[in-house]
């Protein structure tokens, strides 16, 4: 067999998904499998969204969970930067490889135009992508707006007729046309490349000869074929898995349930037993028990067991595999060292103490005060969600604006969640009072606590979405159609 190279490649632009951990997981066993390697590799191009701190946060998170690298931006290796933004020049020189070999193509279309061309499409019920305005611009043409200094983007030149064959391990051969597939930017106005370009040449160049990802990719593929043929090179295997999914079957998303590592970490699962349930999602038992170790996954590891059946994530029965380990698995002197691990800790408990320190009688009024940033949830009342001369029907979609608002909080800290909660009260109309009362009863269960800010920066981002989720069915929750009609008025105005 080649020589096994696989590779997770996330993006730092939020708190890091199950998915991503359940990608990096089969991709861990894999190469454990085979004496292999395993690689870290950052997708910081989107330089917006980017930030270090989510960086940071990728690396804890699938440490946490026992699935550590060979090679990546923190540790080396033979093939680096292992950073997509340390490697801008790298792309550049490759699409302009393509661009002299007629396989990619300046597009000097304004963003503008593509508004006005997709609303056309959508209006006409056409097909929805680039219509090749600058496919077939002369050199001539080319070389007289690039002399002007026009924004360009650079485009893959994809066939335009005939049948793209994807070799799948886990599915076969799979036929698609090459006419539902448009050119697709490869490098951006800024430079910077997309995930599609950026994708194959890092793949080729760092050697990796097997890619798992979720079936979402499977229509990309033809396009990353492709760049693997303009180029000359051999492409990866590629594994495309079932996609977790909601217990109604709907794909997992943190609209519906907590989908970060860091929540899980932050309730008190168990990274063996996440890393357990993620294997089956995707993976028969291993012997005659659901409940089976990493090394025991390695061992039987066949990837021709793999199942497509959908990967449904039940929270009730991760719960239900959690308390197996915790009560059969560990010793009591191994669930204390858990637990000092955990939340228990000097760093920790050491932030809760500049909110309570004022509030303190005696040492025994610490623990009721901070005993919900320790809960995996609370159960405030409906009475202490609703401010006085407010309605529940009232509060619910503050809430839910809440959730978007906190959503888009790039540095979590006091100053990010203020500013964001304050916000909301102003798009509401509302008294800044009139929106931390039910956050305050979300969060901590009570209808007292302390200050709103700082423990909403403490508990983290997922822990208070997923409170402010759980207070909007206390109080009847959303229905899918005002939930729509909010979102469009939200955006409207934001």
């Amino acid at each position: 067999m080649t020589d096994i190279r696989v590779r997770i490649a996330p993006s730092p632009t939020g708190p890091v998904h199950v998915g991503t951990a359940y990608q990096a997981l089969f991709d861990l066993v894999l190469a454990k499998k085979h004496g292999g390697k395993f690689v870290m590799r950052i997708e910081d191009t989107d330089q917006t969204r980017s930030r270090p701190e989510y960086e940071e946060q990728i690396f804890k998170a699938l440490r946490w969970m026992g699935l550590d690298w060979d090679e990546g931006p923190d540790v080396g290796g033979p093939y680096g930067p292992y950073r997509q933004s340390e490697r801008t020049e790298i792309y550049r020189e490759h699409a302009k490889q393509l661009v002299d070999g007629g396989h990619a193509y300046p597009c000097f279309c304004t963003s503008e135009r593509l508004d006005v061309l997709r609303k056309e499409q959508m209006q006409n019920k056409t097909k929805l992508g680039y219509d090749g305005h600058c496919r077939d611009l002369s050199a001539e043409e080319v070389a007289e707006k690039l002399a002007e200094g026009l924004d360009h983007v650079i485009r893959l030149k994809m066939p335009q007729e005939g049948t793209c064959i994807v070799k799948d391990r886990f599915r076969g051969e799979i036929e698609l046309d090459y006419a539902q597939v448009d050119d697709q930017v490869l490098i951006k106005t800024d430079g910077f490349p997309t995930y599609h370009m950026a994708v194959v040449v890092d793949d080729h160049l760092m050697k990796i000869s097997h890619v798992i990802r979720g079936e979402e990719w499977i229509m990309s593929t033809p396009k990353h074929l492709v760049l693997y043929e303009a180029y000359g090179w051999e492409p990866p295997e590629y594994m495309h898995l079932s996609l977790l999914l909601n217990p109604d079957g709907s794909k997992m998303s943190k609209r519906r349930n907590p989908t970060s590592v860091e929540y899980y970490r932050r309730a008190g699962y168990s990274p063996q037993a996440l890393r357990n349930y993620l294997a089956l999602m995707a993976y028969p038992p291993v012997g005659e028990e659901d409940m089976f170790s990493f090394e025991q996954l390695v061992e039987d590891f066949d990837p021709d067991k793999i199942n497509l059946g959908g990967s449904i994530f039940d929270i009730e029965k991760l719960n239900w595999l959690n308390g197996r380990y915790v009560r059969e698995d560990k010793t009591p002197e191994q669930l204390l060292d858990d637990l000092k691990g955990w939340l228990l800790n000097d760093e920790y408990v050491g932030q809760m103490l500049p909110l309570l320190h004022q509030r303190m009688e005696t040492l025994g009024d610490f623990m009721p005060q901070v005993a919900f940033f320790f809960a995996r949830k609370v159960e405030p009342s409906a009475e202490d969600l609703v401010p006085k001369k407010r309605e529940a029907d009232e509060v619910v979609p503050m809430l839910q604006t809440a959730v978007w608002a906190l959503d888009g909080v790039l540095v979590w800290n006091k100053e990010g969640v203020e500013a964001a909660l304050r916000g909301v009260a102003e798009y509401w109309d509302w008294l800044v009072r009139d929106v931390t009362v039910p956050l305050i009863a979300a969060l901590t269960g009570e209808k007292v606590g302390p200050p709103l800010f700082e423990s909403a920066a403490l508990l983290g981002q997922d822990m208070t979405r997923m409170r402010l989720i759980d207070a909007m069915n206390v109080l009847g929750g959303l229905s899918k159609k005002k939930a729509a009609k909010l979102e469009k008025g939200w955006k409207a105005k934001r």
